[in-house]
C-alpha cells in the first residue's frame, strides 16, 4: 500500500530519535505512527507501542488511558499539521479565489506527505467529540476552509449566500481526491495529483460553486 510505502521511505530519510527523559509522550507518538502505518488504527496495542518506543509497558498510562486516547493525540496532531498545510498552501495565492483553491493543494499535498496522520484523522472510527483536544483543531482546520469560502464570497468569484453548504461541497471533492491518492487508487503518479487537482478546481468544483 502507498500508506506503508510512503511512511517506510519517510523512516528511511529520518533515524528515529532514542527515548529520553522528558520526551515520552513524543516517543510514544512516533511508535503509534509506526505502528500505524504497518497495522491501522485498530491492531495494535499499547503494550506494543511501549515496546516500540523502548519504555516499560505501564510508561504510556502516564499520557494515555486506552489506545483510543494515543489515536486522539495523533489525530489532533495531525488536524494541526492541516490546517497549517491550508494557510501555508493559500499565502502564495494573489486573490481569495486562489487562496481557497491553493488550500485544497495544501489539503492534499498534507495527505499524501502524513498519509499515517490522515488514516486516523478520518478513518479511525472513533467520536473525536470525546476527545476535546482532537476536536479543537478538527474544527479550526474546517473554518480555516470556510474563511477561504466566505472571502472568495465577498471577492464575488464565488456564489453568495451560506458559506457551509460551499465548504462541505469543496471538502468532500478535495477530500475524496487525496483519499483516492494516498489509497493508490488513482490512475497516475503521485506528482501528478496536484496538477489534476488544478484542472479539477478549474473545470469543475469551481464552475459548481461560483453559483
Amino acid at each position: 500500500m502507498l500508506l506503508m510505502s510512503t511512511y517506510r521511505s519517510n523512516r528511511s530519510r529520518a533515524r528515529r530519535r532514542p527515548y529520553h527523559h522528558g520526551n515520552l509522550k513524543d516517543a510514544l507518538l512516533e511508535a503509534a505512527l509506526e505502528l500505524i502505518a504497518e497495522l491501522g488504527p485498530q491492531a495494535f496495542t499499547l503494550r506494543e507501542v511501549a515496546r516500540r518506543a523502548g519504555v516499560s509497558h505501564n510508561a504510556p498510562y502516564r499520557h494515555f488511558r486506552e489506545k483510543d486516547e494515543l489515536l486522539a493525540a495523533v489525530a489532533a496532531q495531525g488536524f494541526e499539521r492541516l490546517t497549517q498545510a491550508m494557510n501555508e498552501s493559500a499565502s502564495h495565492g494573489k486573490t481569495a479565489l486562489e487562496r481557497w483553491q491553493l488550500s485544497g493543494e495544501g489539503y492534499i499535498a498534507f495527505a499524501l506527505r502524513w498519509p499515517q496522520h490522515f488514516f486516523v484523522m478520518f478513518d479511525s472510527g472513533f467520536d473525536l467529540a470525546n476527545y476535546p483536544e482532537c476536536a479543537a483543531p478538527s474544527k479550526s482546520a474546517f473554518n480555516a476552509l470556510l474563511h477561504f469560502i466566505e472571502d472568495a464570497q465577498a471577492e464575488g468569484a464565488l456564489a453568495a449566500g451560506d458559506p457551509q453548504p460551499l465548504a462541505l461541497t469543496s471538502w468532500s471533492a478535495v477530500h475524496g481526491l487525496a483519499k483516492l491518492a494516498i489509497s493508490n487508487r488513482l490512475p497516475m503518479q503521485r506528482a501528478e495529483v496536484l496538477v489534476f487537482f488544478d484542472d479539477f478546481v478549474a473545470g469543475v468544483l469551481r464552475r459548481g460553486l461560483a453559483g
